[in-house]
């Protein structure tokens, strides 16, 4: 479930994400009422087997059952919180009505490991965005020149450029980042959590400004949640 919308005095318009036909919004009757069956089941941050029932212009959901239920677990810390604020309006922007199956499992396998407080949340929502953006075909490089293909490590990122670039096609100005950032990037961008996991504080908030710069860049847009997050580490 990505958001929700208030309709009329008791329904709700639920916008989701869904394995196999992409994005699906459809109407959820009388779940704002304290009767409701299956309400908290459509909230944001829930995984969810829906059934509908094809209407004229928006579908209507006539059953739910749960099937992975992250949202208590989320908003019950406000750094994991605002972390999958970011995550789920990501996953609206970037996909389209056809969907992604790789799109669905990375956002449900980032909200389960929220939920469980596997990692800290703001090294799972950079690896997921890391990840979303690549799906998506905008895969950063953070290793080799991202404009010429020149071995690296090179150090100045260019977020125009698509990642670090060599000092050759650099522009004046480039922002340089330190090696021990440039490996925590890789290692979120790979999933390699031993390394994410060990990162110093400085680095994981130096990644996070890339990262933030990186996703608003390809989106085309700000993220209104993004300026929300709470970035402080545990």
């Amino acid at each position: 479930m990505l958001r929700t919308h208030k309709l009329g005095e008791a329904d709700r318009i639920v916008t989701m994400l869904s394995r196999q036909h992409g994005k699906i919004r459809a109407v959820a009757k009388g779940v704002r009422r304290t009767a409701s069956k299956f309400g908290a089941r459509l909230e944001p941050f829930m995984v969810a087997d829906v059934q509908l029932f094809e209407g004229r212009s928006l579908d209507i959901i006539t059953q739910a059952e749960s099937l992975g239920s992250y949202g208590a677990d989320i908003t019950s810390d406000y750094s994991s919180y605002t972390a999958a604020s970011v995550m789920v309006e990501t996953a609206d922007k970037i996909t389209d009505d056809d969907g992604s199956l790789q799109q669905y499992l990375l956002l449900v396998g980032a909200l389960r490991s929220l939920s469980r407080r596997e990692h800290e949340p703001t090294l799972t929502l950079d690896s997921y965005l890391l990840r979303a953006l690549s799906i998506a075909g905008w895969a950063p490089s953070f290793v080799d020149c991202a404009v010429t293909g020149a071995p690296g490590p090179h150090s100045a990122f260019v977020v125009q450029m698509g990642g670090v670039v060599a000092d050759g096609v650099a522009p004046p100005g480039a922002p340089r980042l330190d090696p021990d950032t440039l490996r925590l990037l890789g290692a979120l961008l790979s999933g390699d959590w031993d390394v994410a996991d060990e990162s110093s504080e400085r680095s994981s908030n130096q990644a996070s400004g890339v990262v933030a710069a990186y996703t608003q860049f390809h989106l085309e847009r700000s993220l209104r949640s993004l300026q929300h997050v709470d970035r402080t580490r545990a």
